[in-house]
Parts: structure tokens; C-alpha cells; sequence
């Protein structure tokens, strides 16, 4: 928990463990924009517990059921490293992170002033900004974006579950699913796009926890930023193939599940 005299945000936070003896590294998972931490529990929350870990996922501050909604567009990333940081107190052992999309900025800008045993990002938005996404979809769709940049809510992109689909997942994604993910996605805040977009970049040289960076085959929003967060890190890029974006709900989520087991018992976590 935090100290001093600072305020704690009430953050729903989504645990599950192993039925036997935990393995002693906790993992932390933090969502991405439009998110919560109900899109882990989909899939990996209940693998990893299977697998031995407590696994724990935390709804950033104005998401899904943390306190905050009336406030959500004006958060930056450093409120969002707090929660982080908040949750991560609680554990009682340091957790190792997995992070996804703006999630995985988030844990490069946790990783800058905190040890952790691991860090893992999925589909990252990388250190060097957003930008190339931004180009990326400006180029594909310009009318979901400029509605975007026109009302300020950065929820237009995809507001609706074709372009949900669009950006987010892979075709074979059953249409059912796309739709029940869609109805719990949410808008988000602008100022942390902003942080995304060179506002509050993470410093790489800063970071000292070892890294597993993965990208999807079919992401083509951040999947070709993949290599560049790779040797930003002095790490090597993994592509995992036919998966788009949300990697974590797409139909090969268990590929992607299983590569970060198999990492972190590499590394005896």
C-alpha cells in the first residue's frame, strides 16, 4: 500500500491461485486502453493459477470497477505506474509484470523505478511513442481517427465491434466473442494517449528486469514496433504467428500463454 499521506485509489483487482502451494513470484497483469482487468480472466488468469502462480490483474484507476470513471479521461500514465505500484505492494512479494498494449508502456515506465523479477510485454506500445500506430490507422481508416482527434474521446476508434474487430483482433475471432468483448470496452483517457504519444516516453537504460517482448503475426497497429521495443531493451523480438493485437482473448491465446511459461521457468520464476 502506499505511504505518507497520499491518497490510495479503490482498484478492483481480479485474483486467482493455484489449488496447491503458489510458486513465490506472484504476476501482476495490467490491461490495455479500452480495458479492465476482466480481459485477463477470460484465459490467463485461470492458466497461470493452473500452472502454479497466484495470478492477479488490476483494473487501472476509472476502469471497468476502480474507482474513478467521472475522472477517467484526464488520467496520465504516471497515475496509472501508482495503481500499478499500489497493487504490487500488497502482494507481499514482488510480482513479475505482464502488460499488454498500453499496458506494456505502463510496465516499461513501473520497470524505470522498480525492481522486478520479470517483465513481459505483449503487444507494447513501444518507447518511442505511439506515432506509428497513429500513422498506421490514419492511413487505413481516417474517419475513425479524426473523429478521434474531433471529439477528443479516444473511444471512436473503435467505437463500434466492426471496428473493434478491425483493430483488436484476428478474422477467425468468432463474431460472438467480438461482440461480448466490444460491450465491455470503454473509453479512455485522453491524457495518457497523449503520455503515449511522447508526453511521458519510457527510459530503456533505466530499466534493469529481464524482458520477454512479443508481438502478434497479425497486429498490424503496434506488431511492427515489435522488433523495435526488442532492441531498444537489448532483447529479442518473438512474432507470434496469427494473432492479431489482443492477443490475450484471440483464438491462439493459449500460443502466446504458453511461450511466458515456458520463459519464465527458464528463468527459475
Amino acid at each position: 500500500m502506499s505511504t505518507g499521506a497520499e491518497v490510495t485509489t479503490k482498484l478492483e483487482t481480479i485474483e486467482r491461485t493455484p489449488k496447491g502451494p503458489a510458486r513465490p513470484t506472484p504476476l501482476l497483469f495490467i490491461h490495455g486502453m479500452w480495458a479492465g482487468a476482466w480481459c485477463w480472466d477470460e484465459h490467463f488468469l485461470p492458466f497461470f493459477a493452473d500452472h502454479g502462480y497466484r495470478a492477479v490483474a488490476l483494473s487501472l484507476r476509472g476502469h471497468a470497477g476502480s474507482e474513478g470513471r467521472a475522472g477517467a479521461r484526464g488520467y496520465s500514465i504516471a497515475d496509472y505506474v501508482k495503481d500499478v505500484e499500489q497493487v504490487a505492494n500488497e502482494l507481499g512479494a514482488r510480482p513479475a509484470l505482464i502488460g499488454t498494449s498500453m499496458g506494456g508502456f505502463i510496465t516499461q515506465k513501473y520497470l524505470e523505478t522498480h525492481d522486478a523479477p520479470a517483465g513481459i510485454l505483449l503487444a507494447s506500445v513501444p518507447p518511442t511513442s505511439a506515432w506509428g500506430m497513429v500513422g498506421r490507422i490514419g492511413l487505413r481508416k481516417p474517419l475513425p481517427l479524426l473523429a478521434a482527434l474531433l471529439t477528443m474521446r479516444t473511444y471512436s476508434i473503435i467505437k463500434t465491434p466492426q471496428l473493434a474487430r478491425w483493430l483488436l483482433f484476428s478474422e477467425d475471432l468468432p463474431e460472438e466473442d467480438v461482440l461480448k468483448y466490444h460491450a465491455k470496452m470503454q473509453d479512455d483517457s485522453l491524457r495518457a494517449f497523449l503520455d503515449l504519444l511522447g508526453l511521458n516516453l519510457p527510459r530503456p537504460k533505466h530499466v534493469t528486469a529481464p524482458l520477454l517482448v512479443l508481438g502478434g503475426g497479425n497486429d498490424w497497429g503496434l506488431g511492427p514496433d515489435t522488433k523495435a521495443i526488442a532492441r531498444a531493451y537489448g532483447v529479442q523480438a518473438e512474432i507470434i504467428p496469427s494473432v492479431g493485437h489482443f492477443m490475450l482473448l484471440e483464438t491462439r491465446w493459449k500460443f502466446v500463454a504458453e511461450r511466458i511459461l515456458s520463459w519464465l521457468r527458464e528463468r527459475g520464476i
